[in-house]
This record gives structure tokens, C-alpha cells and sequence, in this order.
């Protein structure tokens, strides 16, 4: 299997998340600034790789399967680290994680039967807004008398009610569509 440059680039991004995770493991305002540095460059190849597949007409079904868990992989795990080191609330990374984890079982549940639940300008503009909250929070310290960490809590809280109303209708466009579909005829599923 040949891994093309937009595949290379949503590899990439998840490759950088431990090296972010280590560095949060040792905080300090250049541990911090480092991260949200190499944060930001991984939030950009998720811009990048897109845009570039499109473009060069190389979509391929790694790449649709990737970008997403690798939106996943790097926002989660920098929110579990943000939780470890007590500057994000546990609640708020509960919710997020576990919204793209049943958003992930839906989509499972559709592509078992044939169907694409594709992301919505609501999904997309929530990853964006979660990827710039995420940064400024790695950041932690003030910079340059700006009180970073406040205001990415501000966009958290924001993100987050993003990503409840996206998975909500997430949710509401997976049951429209079983509403849609005839019943088929029940499968003996081997209990008793």
C-alpha cells in the first residue's frame, strides 16, 4: 500500500502527539510553548492534507478513514494531558471524548449498512474551534501580558457546546435515516 503525501500528512499528525504528551509530562513555559507550537503545525496538516487530496484528486479510503481518528487522536490525547495537569476540568474532556466516541459508533453502525455519515459544517467548525482552544491552553502562560489560558477556556466552552449540538445531529441525522429505510425482514441472531 503506497501512503501518498495527504496520508503522509494526517500520519504525521498522529505521530506528533507523543512527543506533545511527553513534553506536557515536564510543564514549564518552554515545554508549553513547544507543544502548542507543534499542536498548531499538527492542527494545520489537518487543514493541509484535505484541501491537498482534494486537489490532487488522491482521496483515498485510508485517508477518510485516518484524518478523522487523527482529529481524535491529537485533540483527545492533548485534553487528557491538559486534565492531568489540572488546567481543563475532567467534566468538559468527559464530554468531548465521549461525543466523538458515540459519533464514531454511528458512523461504525451506518458504514455496516452501506451508508456514509459524512462531517457537517457544525463537525468541522468544531474541530477547528476545539484545535485553537486546545492550542492556546498548551500555551498555559501568559504571553506577552495576554492571558491565553483564559481565553482558551472561553473557546473551550464554546467548542464544547459546538460539539454537543454537532452530535446531536449527528445522532438526529442517523435516525432519519433508519426512519427512511424499509424494514428488512428479522435475522435470527442466535439467542434464545
Amino acid at each position: 500500500m503506497q501512503f501518498n503525501l495527504p496520508t503522509r500528512l494526517t500520519i504525521s499528525r498522529m505521530a506528533i502527539v507523543p512527543v506533545i504528551v511527553v513534553l506536557l509530562l515536564f510543564p514549564g513555559r518552554w515545554t508549553c510553548f513547544v507543544a502548542a507550537l507543534l499542536f498548531a503545525a499538527a492542527g494545520f496538516t489537518d487543514l493541509l492534507d484535505g484541501r491537498l487530496a482534494r486537489k490532487t484528486n488522491q482521496i483515498t479510503s485510508l485517508g477518510k478513514f485516518l484524518d478523522p481518528l487523527a482529529d481524535k487522536i491529537l485533540v483527545n490525547s492533548a485534553l487528557i494531558m491538559l486534565v492531568h495537569n489540572t488546567w481543563v476540568p475532567g467534566w468538559i474532556a468527559v464530554l468531548i471524548i465521549g461525543r466523538d466516541t458515540l459519533v464514531t459508533g454511528l458512523r461504525a453502525a451506518a458504514a455496516h449498512e452501506g451508508e456514509v455519515i459524512a462531517a457537517d459544517r457544525h463537525g468541522k467548525f468544531k474541530t477547528v474551534l476545539q484545535i485553537v482552544a486546545v492550542d492556546m491552553l498548551l500555551l498555559h502562560y501568559d504571553l506577552l501580558g495576554i492571558p491565553v489560558h483564559d481565553i482558551g477556556m472561553l473557546v473551550l466552552y464554546f467548542s464544547l457546546a459546538l460539539t454537543l449540538f454537532s452530535g446531536y445531529n449527528y445522532f438526529r441525522t442517523f435516525c432519519r435515516e433508519r426512519e427512511r429505510k424499509p424494514a428488512g425482514p428479522l435475522q435470527d441472531n442466535g439467542l434464545p
